[in-house]
């Protein structure tokens, strides 16, 4: 077989008996070692690759809680607060006022059959100090079309008149439907039990747009452009037709990510759920990694909707909504754990960590099992105590690092105040106890970058330039270990990637600077090229 050996200006490895080095050699897919050329030659006839001499070589970066709706939901209509580009490059102005949303929804309501839904995503109306986001402002742009407008977190929902008057929902008693104080629908729709009923009577579920396979293409080069060579979807409906999907994108020699699907767990029996992520796991391959069970408890906070221990929220109302009973996450908790298969559970509220820590001790203590890997996710709240928990308990976090720059300014004025925000994202302090942790985007929610990940995770800034908590902030080697092997840990695929060591897979991201030896904010190091298994995928 050919060994390739790529130099290097500099290649840190994340293998702490080998760390750094000038140049990595390949073969057959996979790393024979990082080391002098010279040693290198041991091993046969070797071919020099000199393509990447000036740039630095990482290990390839893992996102561990995004979303492939990042390939589906630019279908869409973008009325975020924050500028973003799209999966082809444009870039979408963010909007700062209701007018605006109004403007743009205005611009296309006229697009389209006059009887299917206008779809929206991505506002956020904390940004805004003016009107709110309900039926009435939606009305103003049509009272006869349906609009259906996602918030940028995905666990709210605002439709206007059309839309509840086809969905039924004035007679429904559901928790989420808000109301006005005359008991009408005001168009607010607080998480997935509230939100289905619209999904259902306008045949426009979003989260099915994962089933389309030029969505899942979009997602996966978006995921490429920023290094990205193993990217996770956690919240897949697993139907037959997503897995279709999966199946067919994934067996291209040139798809250019390592793609781990997460079953929606709250979609399915738990009995039915668990036989079908069984099902699935014999699909897998080196390129699609099935196994992965995802449970949703609350919201989030900047919504109002995560679920906060006492005090609660600074302003507005005191808790927000589970998407399910607590006692239903136990009985999820505790089934998926005996089925052997690995938890990621979104945790947003300090509530919902406990909620959730009190399953994973019940479950442990009935049916012990070591090396689970259980991971929260988000965690944007959690309590000193209960990362104490965490680490007694031998689970996992995934930290929502780039939360802190979007909604930072939000949280100190209005959802949580200046102590709370101090821990927010406490990444410092899970890393002090041991626990073995990641840091994510939640695309779409925000935009697939780690490295601006690593940056918020570093430097803990807000969009307006104020530092929270500065005890919590991690070191630029802690940040580039968990956008790779420490990710790579909570899926369980760190025998395979995350570091570069002989025998895992030729998985590199190549980078214009080094990122631990620069004064280039790390959020604005250019990524250069990625290889998978070794073979470029891009134009590097």
């Amino acid at each position: 077989m050919t060994i390739t050996a790529y130099t290097a200006k500099a290649i840190h490895t994340m293998n702490p008996s080998q760390p750094v080095g000038q140049c990595v050699a390949i073969r057959d897919g996979r790393i024979l070692g990082v080391g002098p050329i010279d040693e290198i030659r041991r091993f046969g006839e070797v071919v020099v690759d000199d393509r990447y001499a000036d740039k630095v070589l990482v290990p390839g970066f893992v996102e561990g809680h995004s979303h492939a709706l990042e390939g589906s939901v630019w279908s869409h209509l973008y009325l975020g607060y924050f500028d973003r580009r799209d999966p082809e490059g444009k870039l979408w102005e963010g909007l700062k006022t209701p007018d605006a949303v109004q403007q743009r929804l205005a611009a296309h309501v006229d697009q389209g059959p006059v009887d299917s839904p206008l779809i929206a995503w991505g506002v956020d109306p904390v940004y805004f100090d003016a009107a709110p986001i309900n039926r009435w402002l939606l009305d103003a742009v049509s009272d006869t079309r349906p609009i259906v407008v996602i918030h940028a977190s995905l666990h709210v929902m605002f439709v206007n008149s059309a839309a509840i008057a086809r969905a039924g929902l004035a007679d429904m008693d559901l928790e989420g439907i808000v109301r006005d104080d005359q008991g009408r629908p005001s168009g607010i729709l607080e998480e997935f039990a509230a939100m289905h009923p619209v999904f259902d009577a306008l045949d426009c579920d979003i989260f099915e747009g994962v089933s389309d396979t030029r969505a899942l293409n979009r997602y996966a080069q978006a995921a490429r452009r920023e290094g990205v060579t193993t990217i996770t979807d956690l919240l897949n409906p697993m139907s037959d037709a997503a897995i279709a999907a999966l199946r067919d994108v994934t067996a291209a020699e040139d798809f250019p990510v390592r793609l781990v699907p997460a079953l929606n767990a709250l979609a399915w029996d738990p009995q039915m759920g668990s036989e079908r992520v069984q099902q699935a796991i014999d699909y897998n391959h080196e390129r699609l990694q099935f196994g992965l069970v995802k449970l949703v408890t609350d919201g989030a906070i900047q919504n109002f909707t995560a679920r906060l221990q006492w005090p609660g929220y600074l302003t507005g109302q005191n808790n927000g909504v589970w998407n399910a009973p607590p006692q239903t996450f136990h009985e999820m908790v505790q089934h998926y754990h005996q089925a052997g298969l690995h938890l990621h559970v979104h945790t947003n509220g300090d509530e919902a960590v406990g909620v959730i820590l009190d399953a994973l001790d019940e479950a442990l203590a009935m049916w012990p099992r070591p090396d689970h890997r259980h991971t929260l996710q988000h965690v944007q709240l959690i309590r000193q105590d209960q990362l104490r928990r965490v680490a007694r308990l031998g689970a996992c976090l995934n930290i929502f690092a780039n939360h802190i720059y979007y909604w930072g300014d939000i949280h100190l004025s209005k959802t949580l105040g200046f102590d709370r925000c101090q821990r927010l994202e406490p990444a410092a302090s899970a890393d002090r106890m041991g626990i073995v942790f990641g840091i994510h985007c939640d695309a779409p929610v925000t935009p697939i970058s780690p490295l601006f990940t690593a940056w918020c995770a570093t430097t803990r800034e807000t969009a307006s330039g104020v530092t929270l908590g500065e005890a919590e902030k991690i070191s630029r080697a802690r940040a580039l270990e968990a956008i790779t092997l420490g990710a790579a840990y909570t899926l369980r695929m760190d025998d395979r990637i995350g570091s570069l060591e002989p025998g895992k897979l030729a998985d590199i991201t190549v980078l214009d600077e080094d990122p631990l030896d620069s004064t280039t904010p790390l959020k604005d190091i250019g990524v250069f090229d990625t290889l998978l298994s070794g073979r470029s995928t891009g134009d590097g």
